[in-house]
């Protein structure tokens, strides 16, 4: 176990998830500082307690640090910034990046006495808000004992060590690519059973309780979709990415896994139709329209044409 005193930590990135893991790690009670080239981003970190910098350099050689990023390359050029300064223990990626990204930059930390994980994690805002977030760890044993406080601050030990660098990252690849799925297959089943004149929310919460249940068809649709909100936090864009990601994962070792490649397409689908800003619940409104009432895209919920 880690038992290094130094309790300062860089958060790398303020959104969604970044500022709420650095709220986090600040109630924690570890000396946080924050980077985001979004001067908003930032602020509101900044009003929430939290020390930021508008220069990432200035981060350079923190014992601890954690990145929420939106791209494997923005990872790839960060890290080396990380490391420019000796002193850095453990950096925690929590990025949905690319196993070869997440090896070689593994190998980077190695050479310099530092330790990189990938750990892209799952439970949303919500858990980055309150410490209990699941992780899939990929790191050598080594790097993970060295990083493990700060995975117990953001999971509360909820974390799996998957295998080796890059392995955290195909994982979470595929559970994305099966939640992308289960929102589409789960939109299109209540799509049928409303056609039916079922209540959707009924037919919802009935298959939830049987065998086709899931967290998509408890929670994601009756919270989201059903409700019209749309406000998980999580983008259509991202989930897109995140889909072709795994089909591509898949690809480089020769795999081609029919249905998640169909899926994925249906994705970049919605994608062209939304935008990527749209919530990723929004696929609905592309395989099932009915069953929400935002309604199919460019419509409102008596079918007429919205104002944009």
């Amino acid at each position: 176990m880690n038992t290094n005193p130094d309790r300062r930590i860089a958060v790398v990135g303020l959104g969604a998830m970044g500022g709420a893991m650095a709220a986090t790690l600040h109630r924690a009670g570890w000396q946080v500082t924050g980077f985001d080239p979004s001067e908003a981003a930032r602020a509101t970190s900044s009003d929430a307690g939290i020390a930021t910098t508008a220069d990432l350099a200035d981060l350079a050689g923190t014992p601890y640090a954690v990145l929420s990023l939106p791209a494997a390359s923005i990872v790839e050029s960060t890290v080396p910034q990380l490391l420019a300064v000796p002193g850095t223990v453990a950096i925690v990626d929590t990025t949905t990046s690319e196993p070869g990204t997440s090896k070689r930059m593994a190998a980077l930390a190695e050479e310099q006495g530092a330790a990189f994980l990938d750990a892209p994690v799952s439970g949303g805002r919500d858990g980055a808000a309150t410490g209990t977030l699941s992780a899939f760890v990929g790191a050598t044993d080594a790097a993970l004992a060295a990083a493990e406080p700060v995975l117990l601050a953001l999971t509360g030990g909820k974390y799996s060590h998957i295998g080796a660098p890059g392995s955290g990252n195909v994982v979470k690849l595929l559970n994305n690519v099966l939640a992308a799925a289960n929102l589409v297959s789960v939109g299109e089943a209540l799509g049928v059973a409303r056609a039916y004149g079922i209540d959707p929310a009924t037919a919802a919460a009935s298959i939830s309780e049987a065998s086709g249940g899931s967290k998509v068809s408890a929670t994601m649709y009756p919270n989201w979709v059903l409700s019209g909100t749309h406000d998980s936090g999580f983008s259509l864009g991202l989930m897109a990415r995140d889909a072709a990601l795994a089909v591509e994962v898949a690809a480089q070792i020769g795999e081609t896994p029919a249905l998640l490649a169909a899926v994925a397409g249906q994705w970049q689908e919605a994608l062209a139709v939304l935008g990527p800003q749209a919530d990723f619940t929004e696929i609905a409104r592309t395989v099932a329209p009915a069953v929400t009432p935002a309604g199919a895209p460019n419509t409102n919920a008596a079918g007429t044409t919205a104002v944009a």
